[in-house]
């Protein structure tokens, strides 16, 4: 078993993580840091254990607050962030620079931020095409080997690609999109990921909201938030994607569950290695969505839930051309 999976075990956590960059980053809200000190304090007390940043969130920002609000209880989580992928100080735009020197000065600064001496897991969060992956894993390898970080992680990367740097040192978790409407790593990643025994932790599984709900035809997105430019959020496919998931809703209601519980408890049951990372502002979503640990499938509702929102089926790319360079994953055609 990973060091990814011994840890997750040791600390007891729930299948079910929390990623916190919402509280920082992405959505073009800006959470006072008494909320979100709030939002980290009680989903540690209901029973998450497993807390996902990066040093471009909020560029730096969400890594102070982990630091901050989880600092007593260091050791009784597991505390992931990423490298690789940062915010430049004087543009504000993102750069992805994937050298060895930057990793090792990027995973000192944010232990200094999260005011711990190690990471359990640290990830590449881009790949930098103009730097061999297996430079980038080396580094981070190093760092394992110097008790900087427990573990190697590769965010957004192809099956090729996670082949090539796990040949170089072992890696132990890939993150990656998943969820019922986005099943990019179905195409590949998933796969090698059961062959190597790497967890693959998905991000965005709620879709980034539409799953849950919380997206609608009239709705209005805040300045800076990122699914604004998004083309499945788009005006002329949103009303599209939103039929599409009547469907989904309907079931939710028939089973007495939320849309949220159901899509995550779709993700569970795609396989052992899956390990969602549900992130909210809110508390009341924040229980709403560890709750889904109870919840388990019959065969015929997967199977149902397998057939709805289909890639062929699904209006609009799930990341704008410029974001779309910035990524290694593989895409289904057309």
């Amino acid at each position: 078993m990973s060091a990814f999976f011994d840890r997750l075990n040791g600390v007891s956590s729930p299948r079910v993580g929390l990623g916190c960059m919402n509280l920082s980053h992405g959505y073009g809200q800006h959470v006072p840091e008494t909320e979100a000190f709030q939002v980290l304090e009680e989903a540690f007390e209901m029973g998450y254990r497993h807390f996902d940043t990066a040093t471009l969130y909020g560029g730096t920002a969400n890594e102070r607050l982990l630091g901050l609000a989880l600092k007593t209880k260091r050791h009784q989580l597991l505390l992931a962030s990423k490298c690789g992928m940062a915010l430049d100080a004087e543009t504000g735009k993102r750069v992805i620079d994937g050298r060895p020197e930057t990793l090792r000065h990027q995973c000192e600064e944010s232990l200094k931020r999260l005011k711990t001496d190690y990471l359990d897991i640290y990830y590449l969060h881009r790949l930098d095409r103009s730097v061999p992956i297996e430079e980038s894993v080396g580094a981070l390898g190093r760092l394992v080997e110097e008790g900087k970080i427990g573990a190697v992680g590769l965010s957004e990367i192809s099956a090729e690609t996670l082949r090539k740097g796990n040949a170089e040192y072992p890696v132990d978790a890939v993150q990656s999109e998943y969820s019922l409407w986005t099943r990019n790593p179905d195409i590949a990643l998933k796969n090698v990921c059961v062959e190597l025994d790497i967890a693959l932790v998905a991000f965005s599984p709620l879709g980034r909201g539409f799953l849950a709900g919380s997206v609608e035809e009239n709705t209005l997105f805040a300045s800076g938030d990122m699914r604004a430019g998004m083309p499945r959020f788009s005006k002329d496919n949103l009303p599209h994607n939103l039929y599409l998931l009547s469907d989904f809703k309907a079931l939710a209601t028939r089973l007495e569950i939320t849309p949220a519980q159901l899509a995550l408890a779709w993700l569970k049951a795609q396989g052992r290695h899956i390990i969602p990372i549900p992130g909210s502002c809110s508390v009341a979503h924040v229980r709403e969505n560890l709750l889904a640990e109870t919840v388990v499938l019959d065969a015929a509702t997967v199977t149902q839930l397998n057939g709805m929102m289909l890639p062929d089926q699904v209006a609009g790319a799930r990341y704008s051309d410029a974001q779309q360079a910035d990524i290694d994953t593989e895409e289904f055609a057309g």
